[in-house]
């Protein structure tokens, strides 16, 4: 359409001129984070739902372990590929076509070593696998085995968090850092205070997690309860791995009954 006044073009110009959804300083703006918030959870939930995602295992560890690392790093890579395949060719995530309820489906934090292990085992099993990738100060790309429409890109720490936990049948925790940890004792967190169902977490190479985290030292204190001690359990190998998540009460191709608005710590952080 031509425009009827030629002098407007100052007003047609100006940023507050702009459609609000197409406006990106505005939508970028901290008067709108609660908005990007939301945005983040629908985009992925629609997603997760067009495919027919009831349910996921949870693999966390390292982004530095190599298939090819040095000590233990390689033995660690090939355990989660592995556990990656059987898990999901034992568990449901093989099921009917996009759309159709699967469960169990290895969900991963999108980026390399231990993620791109689990989301390559999910791979050469022929299922679906889910990336939860998130935006950092250098600069991270998602690995190339988890399925294209199910790998995400996340701004906030606290939205990727709560999908990794909102559909979580299990848990499964290879050796890791600082971001492992993190994640490890998030989801300890919410099982030990009963914000979240009774999934099983297993601690993947005893020996690791044994030296890293003395939990002796946190019940002599007083700070943990023995009792605590049983919201999870070791394995060394991938098949260990699932056979403790079938004695903690996983059932291949169920979900577990989670409540409508999952209980999960959202940290609102400074995160921009």
């Amino acid at each position: 359409m031509t425009d009827p006044h030629p002098q407007t073009a100052a007003q047609l110009a100006s940023p507050s001129y702009r459609l609000a959804a197409l406006d990106q300083d505005f939508l970028l703006s901290e008067a709108l984070r609660g908005v990007r918030f939301q945005l983040e959870y629908e985009k992925v939930e629609s997603a997760l739902k067009a495919w027919g995602v009831r349910s996921t295992i949870v693999v966390f560890g390292s982004a530095r372990v190599g298939v090819d690392g040095q000590g233990r790093h390689a033995h660690w890579y090939d355990e989660a590929r592995k556990f990656g395949k059987l898990a999901s060719e034992r568990g449901g995530a093989i099921k009917g076509e996009v759309g159709q309820p699967r469960d169990n489906v290895i969900a991963t934090g999108g980026g390399p070593g231990i993620m791109q292990a689990a989301n390559q085992g999910a791979f050469e099993a022929g299922a679906p696998s889910i990336g939860f990738n998130i935006t950092l100060p250098h600069e991270q790309f998602p690995n190339p085995w988890s399925t294209p429409e199910l790998t995400f890109q996340f701004h906030y720490f606290a939205m990727r968090k709560m999908h990794l936990a909102m559909r979580a049948n299990a848990l499964v925790v290879f050796p890791g850092g600082f971001g492992t940890l993190d994640e490890l004792f998030e989801i300890l967190t919410l099982r030990q205070t009963g914000k979240a169902p009774e999934i099983p977490i297993v601690l993947f190479d005893r020996s690791y997690w044994e030296g890293v985290i003395n939990f002796d030292v946190l019940i002599e204190h007083g700070m943990v309860k023995p009792d605590d001690m049983r919201l999870f359990s070791y394995a060394d190998d991938a098949e260990a791995v699932w056979e403790a998540l079938l004695a903690a009460g996983l059932k291949p191709h169920e979900s577990i009954d989670k409540p409508a608005l999952p209980h999960t710590k959202v940290r609102a952080n400074r995160e921009a």
